[in-house]
């Protein structure tokens, strides 16, 4: 009877180092999985936000920190371009308008959400949540400042910034401890920012984002 305790107890005993040996090897994997599917999808629509950005500056010279604007410029505003009359080519109209003392060129207006994210295109509903993270049941937003600097040559420049912290948009429950490892190694190790984001408001660096 003792022998026979003594058996099951080393089965139980036998499932259980399985089973935390299999924890150990299958956790890493499974945040892997999930950090690069997160990732991606977080980092395509901030793309969004950034294309969005630059149009808005493109047009007002700045850059915006709120959503609420942003949002309104691309469902409501329009951006301004230049086309030729004329083919070049065609030296008969080009005659004729050259008589006529026009320009070859002309300006038309095209609404900002059919322009700008082509050859992509994005409903209403797509861009009233560009604002919030994907993955988080739109619960989460990015984290968006815009604002003015002067450089050291005297330059005033518009900057923004957009970043969405990994603690957004991981599972911090089932992976508690691999965020906290992928944050501090981030912070400390690579000096970087813990996330994904795009910008600076520290110094003009072009939009770059911190994925590319």
């Amino acid at each position: 009877m003792v022998k026979k305790i003594a058996q099951i107890i080393l089965a139980v005993v036998i499932v259980a180092l399985c089973y935390v040996i299999y924890k150990q090897i299958s956790t890493p994997i499974r945040f892997e999985a999930q950090l690069k599917s997160r990732e991606a999808s977080v980092i395509d629509r901030i793309k969004d936000i950034r294309t969005a950005q630059r149009a808005f500056k493109s047009k007002y010279q700045h850059f915006t920190g709120s959503f609420d604007s942003l949002e309104h410029f691309i469902l409501t505003d329009t951006l301004e371009f230049e086309r030729k009359i004329v083919d070049e080519d065609d030296s008969v109209a080009m005659a004729m308008l050259k008589k006529s003392g026009r320009k070859n060129v002309e300006k038309f207006k095209m609404a900002v959400i059919d322009t700008i994210f082509s050859p992509k295109k994005l409903s209403a509903e797509d861009v009233r949540n560009l604002r919030y993270i994907p993955g988080t049941d739109n619960r989460a937003q990015y984290i968006l400042e815009a604002g003015i600097i002067t450089t050291e040559s005297k330059v005033v420049i518009p900057i923004v910034e957009c970043r969405a912290p990994y603690r957004l948009f991981l599972d911090t429950l089932e992976f508690r401890q691999e965020i906290i490892n992928k944050i501090d190694d981030a912070v400390n190790n690579f000096n970087r920012y813990p996330g994904i984001k795009f910008g600076s408001m520290e110094a003009g660096n072009n939009e770059a984002g911190n994925w590319e």
